[in-house]
């Protein structure tokens, strides 16, 4: 019998995650107590602490695009007498 693929919400594999991270028990302590196998755990660990540097990254570039893009909408609305 092939079983379903269990889909996590991203609040539960944050509480996993930090959980694993300040090493209270191992990941197949965690394994067993969220029923999930340690591999899986330290994937999401190693994503979560890869994806971490972009928190302290400035998205400054984006910031100016983003502001041209609706400047430019506002100005393309106007010209068409909406807004």
């Amino acid at each position: 019998m092939m079983s379903k693929r269990r889909k996590f919400s991203g609040e539960f594999k944050h509480r996993v995650v930090i959980e694993a991270l300040k090493e209270r028990l191992t990941l197949s302590e965690l394994g067993q107590k969220y029923d999930l196998r340690p591999n899986v755990i330290r994937t999401w660990k190693n994503e979560f602490i890869e994806k971490s540097k972009d928190v302290f990254e400035k998205p400054v570039k984006k910031r100016v695009h983003q502001l041209k893009e609706d400047d430019l909408y506002k100005e393309d609305c106007q010209a068409k007498g909406g807004e």
